[in-house]
């Protein structure tokens, strides 16, 4: 993964982002030496978001199949009826 300090940052954001888009790698922004931002073109970020929400989903499900909070198949069928038509 390419780094780059934040001063390069603000001397070729164009150029970055230019990079960004051409080469959907992320770039990891460093400040002091330290890691302080990572850029990803949009594309790339909105796919993570969508994968975290379903990850996040299965999360919850499997929290409440632990927990014992489950119906039927029939009563989830009832629930969810004014949707499914």
């Amino acid at each position: 993964m390419r780094t780059e300090l934040v001063t390069t940052l603000k001397r070729q954001a164009t150029e970055l982002l230019a990079d960004i888009e051409r080469d959907k790698a992320p770039i990891l922004i460093t400040q002091h030496g330290l890691p302080s931002a990572y850029l990803v073109d949009v594309e790339t970020y909105e796919l993570m978001q969508q994968r975290l929400a379903v990850l996040e989903g299965i999360a919850r499900g499997e929290l409440a199949l632990a927990e014992g909070r489950i119906v039927t198949h029939e009563d989830a069928r009832k629930r969810l009826s004014r949707w499914l038509k």
